[in-house]
């Protein structure tokens, strides 16, 4: 018997009902702010025409600082010193937003260590996925399959940038001429 092939559903477009439902007290601090480890990733998420998003949500996964991908549960109800690797931030009137968290660690020796981040926005009929790489590892971040897939200025959106506090500084921008590179993954309806 042949194998039937599925496809995903339509999505429905996202918002504005999702501002309420999905953010709860504590989401974007995976770490408290104060903790010694802790680091900001902060940027704005633009439109097409470079104006800022008011109304986006932003969630994240990553690795601890050692690489170790996390299995605890508790996301939705912070504890203060779990780390579950899972994040949530809506953005600001500006389009601004901010997590507080760790600086993640590769999850293999030699590769690159990087951040999964998937936005909702008005007007998406999906979700859209990307990463945040962290700067530093120049011959990780040159030897990493998705960014060496990539022309140089879009490897270039991919990677944040430290700011001279530490912030991990990542903007979004969801068309235009510097559009975030996105991915699909299979399955995944366009």
């Amino acid at each position: 018997m042949p194998e039937t092939e599925y496809t995903a559903t339509p999505g429905q477009t996202v918002g504005p009902f999702y501002g309420y439902a999905l953010p709860y007290p504590g989401d974007s601090a995976l770490v408290p702010p104060a903790a010694a480890n802790a680091v900001q990733l902060a940027g704005v998420v633009y439109d097409g025409a470079g104006v800022p998003v008011p109304d986006a949500i932003l969630e994240i996964w990553q690795p601890d600082e050692t690489g170790t991908v996390s299995r605890a549960t508790g996301s939705l109800r912070r504890d203060g010193f779990t780390f579950t690797g899972f994040g949530r931030a809506a953005c600001d009137p500006e389009g601004r937003f901010s997590f507080s968290t760790v600086v993640p660690g590769p999850t293999e020796a030699g590769k690159a260590a990087f951040i999964s981040v998937v936005v909702f926005a008005r007007g998406l009929l999906n979700r859209l996925f990307t990463r945040v790489y962290i700067p530093g590892d120049a011959e990780a971040l040159a030897a990493d399959p998705l960014l060496s897939s990539l022309d140089p200025a879009e490897r270039e959106r991919l990677i944040a940038t430290r700011e001279a506090d530490g912030t991990l500084r990542f903007d979004i921008r969801l068309q235009g001429e510097d559009e975030t590179p996105f991915l699909r993954f299979p399955g995944h309806a366009d």
